[in-house]
Parts: structure tokens; C-alpha cells; sequence
């Protein structure tokens, strides 16, 4: 999401007349995007806008936008010299405004303010991260308030976008050369649009799964989902994937922990054993559908029972990825009152130990591979070998043997060497 504002602010600034510089150095206006999910995101900009602040180069003007200015407003001016505006996460479409008024001499300017109603939220294809993939936000904020979660406090309620306007910025991507798109939101199985105009009446299905099934309809070669919320996920959105195939086998659901009470002092709103029944679901599908996820450790009061409840989980899932984090405690989220117990020393030991068995499991899941044909978007040059490197509709990163000439294209690709977090092949 945050790459998604990134894109949009980029294109604002372009139409005003703006031009964005790969060189940091030569810039006049540095604007940082900010993440506040962990703390050390949020080091990171105290870091970054030092070592501005101390180069040698005349002094750019500073501005800092997403999540942590979102949260902090008006203290980022107070906390950190030399930072000239704040913009929130719903304030992207007037960056070009502000920046106009600090060049005018105004200062100390912080805007928070809710997004636009006539918001735009097509980006244009020089400030795409990517010329083949683009990410389409589906949906913003969350109400679902996990206890050790910022997110919505930072992005605030949820908002679902039109049916109807998703699905006609699918068909101008499409017919712009775009391959795949990403629908992103913090909960995207979330998706409950205030009108369910345009989404073909499936009874009893899910908006979601609706919506899914009318991108698909659009004849766009991929689409990919993220991230999704285990207490919303239904058993529509894996039909939907194998009607669909150009809907991806793949399927991102956090789970966080393995324990129950973990769970509940989370406040996730799903048990252990209902998400064994999802991951049963996934696994049974009538396509190979990869699986990936995110857990917490040391989170407090999280006994060794707990922990060992998450690395029987971690077996029995058997995840192609799985993201891990050290519980880190946010201000202002409800688990920031509660007593951080586990030590840094223990969490560090929990984490490498769930990381080993993450890793055994993954790599076990990954030799189903080797001597496969995947599909591949062929989307850069490969930095691992001679070649070009691209991701596979399962989301695995792929090297292959290629020239530049296929970059853009959809190839098929024998897998005939797998590393820890990607597959090498050969083109068929």
C-alpha cells in the first residue's frame, strides 16, 4: 500500500509539473514515505532525514508522508530538525498543494486531513513501480483493531472502492500492456463496497469473491490478492481461484501465532483450529495453491507452551513463505499497556528456532518444482544470474536463462534448481 501512495504521489507531482530524480543529491524536494507497523521502520526516518540534514549538499526541503506522519502530525516537526511538512495517509492527493505553499515561505505545514471525494487513484505508467505490474487499492483502512496493530489507527476505518471503478482501472491497465494486478488493502477479503453494482449476483458468495470473479472477467493475463484476514476468509474466494485461472495460485493469510490464547490476547478473532480447516481447504483446491504468511513471536505473556504451539503450526501448514517478526510494541495500539515479558534475548532465540522450522518446511514444499513448467512474467534483469528474472503465478521468484527482448512477456519455464527463497530455470 505504501508503494501503491508512493506511485500516486509520484503521479500528482508529475501533473503539476514536478520531475522526480533518481538522484537523491540533485533534488530540491525529498518526501518520505513512511511505514509505522514496526519500530524500526520508524528508526529508519530519523536515520534517513539525519543523514540528509548532515551531507555536504545545500539543504533540500524534507517532507514525510504515510503511517508514522499519520500518527505523529505535528510532534515529526518538534522531534526531527529539519523537516519542513507532514502529510497523512489520506492526504496524498494534495501533496503538490503543500509543496506550493512551503516554496510560498509557509511553514510547519501538516496536513492529516481525509482523502478527497473526487480522489484519483489511477497512477500514471512512468510512476509505476513496475511497467508490467500494478497494484490496485481495493480497499483502505481497518476495523478489525488486533492489539498489537497500528494499521488503524494510521489508515483509519474501512473504505471500500466501487465495483464498477476497480474493474474499468483493470481494463485501462490491461490495454496499456499491463499483465498482472495486485488488489491491495490491509484486509482485502474485507471488501464490502456501499453498492455491489457491478458484481454479478452469486448467492450466497462473498463481495470479495464477486469482485474477483468480475477482474477475472476482465481477461487481464494475472491477478494476485493481498493481504488477507483469516476471519474473512471463505471458502468462496478458493472456488473463485479454481474457476479462474487467471486468478493466481497463491494466497497470503496471516496468521500470527499458533496458540489459541495467543490468539485471543491478540484479538485476531479466529482460532488455531479454523485456520487449519482454511489451510486444509487451500491445500485440497483442485489447483497447487502456494501459501504464505505472517507471524509474531514474543508477543506478550506468550509462554513456551505458546511458542511451541506456533512451530507445531508452522508443521503442520507447511507455508512456501513465511514472514516472522519479533513483537514489537507500538504506542498507542492496546497491547502497548500490557508487560512486554519476553525478553529481546528469548525472542531472538524464538525467532531463529521458528525460522528453522519455517525453513525445513519450505524447503520440502519447494521441491515440488524441480523439473516443473510455471509460468513466469519476465519483469527484470536477473541480479543472481545472466539472465532475466521474473515471478511465477504461485508468486516465487524466478531466474531463468533469457534475453531483454522477452522483459514484459509470459513464459513458461522448467524449474531445474531450487535455492532458499527462489527457483532457477530453463526457458521450454
Amino acid at each position: 500500500m505504501n508503494v501503491s501512495d508512493s506511485e500516486r504521489a509520484a503521479t500528482v507531482l508529475g501533473d503539476s509539473g514536478f520531475e522526480i530524480t533518481s538522484d537523491e543529491a540533485s533534488a530540491d524536494i525529498v518526501l518520505i514515505n513512511t511505514c509505522s507497523v514496526r519500530e524500526k521502520a520508524e528508526h529508519k526516518l530519523y536515520t534517513r532525514v539525519g543523514r540528509i540534514r548532515h551531507s555536504e549538499r545545500a539543504m533540500p526541503t524534507i517532507g514525510v508522508m504515510g503511517c508514522v506522519a499519520q500518527l505523529e502530525g505535528e510532534t515529526l516537526l518538534r522531534k526531527i530538525e529539519g523537516v519542513d511538512f507532514v502529510l497523512g495517509t489520506r492526504a496524498v492527493g494534495r501533496v503538490a498543494e503543500v509543496i506550493g505553499r512551503v516554496l510560498n515561505g509557509e511553514e510547519g505545514i501538516v496536513d492529516l486531513g481525509e482523502r478527497e471525494e473526487n480522489y484519483d487513484w489511477t497512477v500514471a505508467d512512468t510512476h509505476r513501480h513496475s511497467p508490467y505490474v500494478a497494484f490496485i487499492p481495493i480497499i483502505e483502512g481497518c476495523n478489525k483493531f488486533c492489539t498489537y496493530c497500528i494499521v488503524p489507527f494510521s489508515r483509519g476505518r474501512e473504505r471500500s472502492l466501487p465495483a464498477p471503478e476497480i474493474v474499468r482501472h483493470v481494463e485501462q491497465l490491461k490495454a496499456s500492456g499491463v499483465k498482472e494486478v495486485h488488489l491491495i488493502g490491509q484486509n482485502v477479503n474485507s471488501y464490502r463496497p456501499d453498492s455491489q453494482d457491478g458484481l454479478q449476483d452469486f448467492a450466497g458468495k462473498s463481495a470479495f469473491s464477486k469482485l474477483l470473479r468480475a477482474v477475472a472477467a476482465t481477461g487481464i493475463e494475472r491477478v494476485k490478492f493481498t493481504t488477507s484476514f483469516p476471519r474473512d476468509f471463505h471458502d468462496d474466494i478458493v472456488e473463485a481461484i479454481e474457476t479462474h485461472k487467471n486468478l493466481c495460485n497463491w494466497v497470503h493469510l496471516p496468521v500470527q501465532s499458533g496458540s489459541d490464547r495467543t490468539l485471543a490476547a491478540m484479538k485476531r478473532g479466529h482460532t488455531i483450529e479454523r485456520y487449519y480447516k482454511q489451510i486444509d481447504r487451500i491445500r485440497n483446491a483442485s489447483r497447487d495453491i502456494s501459501i504464505t504468511t505472517d507471524i509474531i513471536v514474543g508477543f506478550p505473556g506468550e509462554s513456551d507452551s505458546d511458542f511451541r504451539d506456533s512451530v507445531k503450526m508452522v508443521e503442520y501448514c507447511g507455508f512456501d513463505m513465511a514472514y516472522i517478526f519479533k513483537y514489537s510494541p507500538r504506542p498507542g495500539t492496546p497491547a502497548f499497556a500490557l508487560p512486554d515479558d519476553v525478553s529481546l534475548a528469548e525472542k531472538t532465540i524464538r525467532f531463529l528456532e521458528l525460522e528453522r522450522a519455517q525453513k525445513a518446511s519450505q524447503n520440502e514444499r519447494l521441491r515440488r518444482y524441480l523439473n516443473k513448467t510455471v509460468q513466469v512474467l519476465a519483469e527484470n534483469a536477473s541480479t543472481r544470474s545472466s539472465g532475466l528474472t521474473g515471478h511465477s503465478t504461485c508468486h516465487k521468484v524466478v531466474n531463468f536463462s533469457g534475453s531483454t527482448g522477452l522483459l514484459g512477456s509470459l513464459v513458461d519455464v522448467k524449474i531445474t534448481e531450487i535455492k532458499s527463497n527462489s527457483l532457477f530455470g530453463e526457458l521450454v
